[in-house]
């Protein structure tokens, strides 16, 4: 079984405003998948499909073999979901613990409180992220990169199968940079699949599995070291794509900056 399937599959919004068209792939298990694209590819609305978040006008969707349209609770709980600048308010009093025990919420019974596990298990997440030592911070009080490491601990808290990002990386600086790869790199061991939209694909190039190059539909699709040679995707870009090597690692320029 597949961990993602999408086969044919049109989004689209009144009135004839077609934002996926026709876009099909495929993920094995614990396999990396990095979506790039410009701006208005419909990278977003591909993450909210598998979530099942939006309904397809036509095509479909499988997560380890259930429609997500069909059974979205089900498929819910086996993602873990950081969407694109999520903010929580700072004036709410909560802790680093708070935000990241959240990942365990949909594990628990009615009227059941956390359980030494649920604990255990979010204090694990928080160390792979580097914000263990930040357990009893408010998450107010926290740098833009710190609280993306706490946003993507409560993702992993929930023990997820299929791990989705929307541009992890906006906005955090190098050390957080260094620690999301690095997790990201380590999760196929665990079984976990990953799938995450960028508009820089070079610090992902030592650890990503498949790119998916999206312009509303699919322009590339396969292993990065294919994709990114092929001359649609330069194309698509203009003369302000290159791919260069330095120091024996490649390095991705297309021009294209997250709006």
């Amino acid at each position: 079984m597949k961990a993602i399937e999408v086969r044919s599959l049109y989004v689209g919004y009144p009135p004839m405003n077609m934002v996926l068209d026709d876009v099909s792939f495929e993920l094995d298990v614990g396999e990396l998948l990095c979506v790039m694209g410009p701006n208005g590819a419909g990278k977003t609305t591909l993450l909210k499909a598998i979530l099942g978040i939006i309904k397809p006008l036509s095509g479909e969707v499988r997560v380890l073999g259930m429609n997500p349209a069909v059974k979205p609770l089900e498929v819910r709980r086996l993602v873990g979901y950081v969407p694109q600048r999520e903010r929580i308010d700072p004036t709410l009093p909560v802790t680093v613990r708070d935000v990241v025990l959240m990942g365990r919420v949909p594990k628990l019974s009615p009227l059941r409180s956390f359980s030494t596990a649920d604990i255990t298990a979010a204090r694990e997440a928080a160390k792979a992220l580097e914000v263990l030592d930040l357990w009893r911070e408010p998450f107010g009080h926290l740098s833009g990169g710190q609280q993306q490491r706490v946003l993507i601990a409560r993702a992993l808290a929930s023990d997820p199968k299929i791990l989705l990002l929307d541009e992890p990386l906006s906005g955090v600086d190098s050390h957080t940079q260094s620690i999301i790869v690095s997790l990201l790199g380590k999760l196929s061991e665990r079984g976990i699949t990953t799938v995450l939209v960028t508009h820089n694909v070079t610090p992902f190039l030592e650890v990503t599995d498949k790119l998916l190059i999206l312009n509303r539909r699919v322009i590339a699709y396969g292993p990065p070291e294919d994709v990114l040679e092929r001359p649609e995707v330069a194309d698509m870009y203009g003369e302000r794509y290159k791919v260069i090597t330095y120091e024996g690692r490649r390095i991705v320029v297309c021009g294209d900056v997250h709006a």
